[in-house]
């Protein structure tokens, strides 16, 4: 019984300091130059992931990938995502909504070794928590690809 309620009490720990580090990440400036993946469009209206999105992986990250979805630690990954232009007949880039990052931290225990932050469109934390809304899914999807549902093939042409 004391070994579950010391689980319990380093749950409750690590989970603050996983949220006040999400909190705290800035956008690195420069992701923009990163490996760029194809374009994404999910035009379910219901998906968290409406929109037309890519992803933007760091050298780290390019080599996690290749590496069957093993990263090492401060692989950054960035997810861009943007509204669907309404009236054209094709899904069409619209607006920029939202920026996430993902980025390879042995401390974050509660999310699997992986710090997750959301920016707003304009760059500014969306203050939002990420740990909740973006982790969960990320461990039911993707828990044996190191929580990461892409893979390498979402960078191929």
């Amino acid at each position: 019984m004391n070994k579950i309620a010391a689980i319990a009490v380093l749950c409750l720990i690590s989970l603050p300091a996983a949220m006040w580090a999400a909190s705290s990440a800035s956008l690195p400036k420069s992701y923009h130059s990163w490996q760029k993946s194809v374009r994404k469009v999910v035009i379910d209206k219901s998906s968290l992931f409406y929109g037309i999105h890519y992803i933007y992986a760091d050298k780290k990250a390019m080599n996690g990938y290749k590496a069957g979805n093993r990263f090492a630690e401060g692989s950054s990954i960035i997810i861009e995502q943007f509204n669907i232009k309404e009236g054209s007949g094709s899904p069409a880039e619209g607006s920029r909504n939202m920026v996430v990052l993902m980025r390879k931290d042995k401390r974050m225990k509660a999310t699997g070794g992986w710090l997750f932050a959301g920016f707003g469109a304009d760059g500014a934390p969306s203050g939002l928590d990420p740990v909740s809304i973006c982790f969960g899914c990320h461990q039911k999807d993707s828990a044996q690809k190191d929580y990461v549902i892409s893979t390498i093939n979402d960078f191929n042409k």
